[in-house]
């Protein structure tokens, strides 16, 4: 699967942001390398250096780093921030998941003064780090998606005599709930709920993953699809009814969120970081604690006699996402926000 930031960079790169500013990427990562660790090494230790080389051969003035608050990726990502202030460009500070409590808080107070502006994804976010540096600039720019292609689909089977189609999207983390999933499926058929799953995605947990479906006769029930891409996961979502995403890792705003409910699909999801800012329970879908499959086969059979509610939270769904996350609305967000640095016009307000 593509991570939160490659799709947010792709979709930036793809958006009139990129028409309308030049925009250059300078890869920081190791996704595709196939490096030594002495490799990784020298890279790490270069990285910054070129960076810096980067910045005065194009004459950039606004850096943007998109990092997390997972200490790897923050302690790396740190040098960047000091070599881009060192060659005097303005620098945004994306924070795509991650948690404040992982990393020493002095330092990480210390260290978000140096950004111009830091961004997050989430309300809780925003209000967190605005009682971690409060005199810091703050905003509130939530991911987003291509939604034309994910509003053509159809709306599933929900002909309340079919079982329920569930689909879940995304990489296979033991944080992500996968687990949970499986067993509230299980729990869910035992109470005579029709439903069925397909996981697609790829990741470390998915032979244990493989093993639990078969441990709890689910195997004629679940269906490995692999990692799904453009047109077959558009196609995924739109033979499915309902997207669940039991996550207990702070991920920021999972693309798979907006993706099933442009789609039309009710999720089924946790009350983590930027999630509730997008479903409303009852409206758009329904919330589970985590790790609580019995929570989820509630919510399963709940969605699965009703299946006029699963039409109108379809509905609502396609709305929420194509009025308030769709790319057109990203590339103007973040064109103010680059303007706004051109200018050093910023000012900092607590509103998003």
């Amino acid at each position: 699967m593509i991570g939160g930031v490659p799709t947010h960079l792709n979709l930036l790169f793809g958006s009139e942001l990129a028409r309308r500013f030049e925009l250059v990427q300078f890869q920081v990562g190791s996704d595709d390398r196939g490096e030594s660790r002495l490799g990784l090494l020298a890279r790490l230790i270069t990285s910054p250096f070129r960076l810096m080389a980067a910045i005065a051969r194009t004459g950039a003035d606004i850096v943007h780093v998109n990092t997390s608050l997972s200490p790897k990726a923050y302690w790396r990502d740190l040098m960047y921030v000091l070599a881009a202030k060192l060659c005097g460009a303005r620098v945004v500070y994306q924070i795509h998941g991650g948690a404040v409590s992982l990393l020493w808080r002095r330092a990480l107070r210390a260290t978000l003064q140096w950004p111009d502006v830091i961004v997050v994804l989430a309300q809780s976010e925003f209000e967190e780090m605005r009682e971690l540096v409060p005199d810091q600039n703050i905003a509130l720019v939530p991911n987003a998606i291509d939604c034309e292609p994910l509003l053509q689909q159809g709306d599933g089977g929900r002909s309340a005599d079919t079982p329920l189609k569930v689909v879940h999207i995304g990489r296979l983390l033991k944080t992500k709930g996968v687990y949970e999933m499986v067993e509230g499926l299980a729990l869910a058929r035992q109470q005579g709920v029709a439903a069925s799953l397909v996981i697609a995605g790829d990741g470390p947990e998915l032979c244990g993953l493989q093993k639990a479906v078969d441990q709890l006769g689910l195997a004629e029930h679940v269906t490995f699809a692999g990692p799904a891409f453009g047109e077959r996961k558009a196609r995924l979502l739109g033979e499915a009814d309902v997207l669940l995403l039991p996550t207990y890792h702070s991920e920021g705003l999972p693309y798979a969120l907006l993706e099933g409910m442009a789609a039309g699909l009710a999720p089924i999801v946790t009350r983590v970081a930027a999630i509730p800012d997008v479903v409303t329970e009852g409206v758009h879908g329904l919330f589970v604690p985590g790790r609580d499959p019995q929570a989820i086969a509630q919510a399963l059979a709940a969605l699965a006699v009703d299946r006029a509610r699963l039409v109108r939270m379809a509905a609502a769904c396609r709305e929420r996402v194509a009025a308030s996350y769709s790319i057109e609305r990203l590339a103007d967000d973040f064109t103010m926000l680059y303007h706004k640095l051109e200018r050093k016009s910023w000012a900092p307000s607590r509103a998003g």
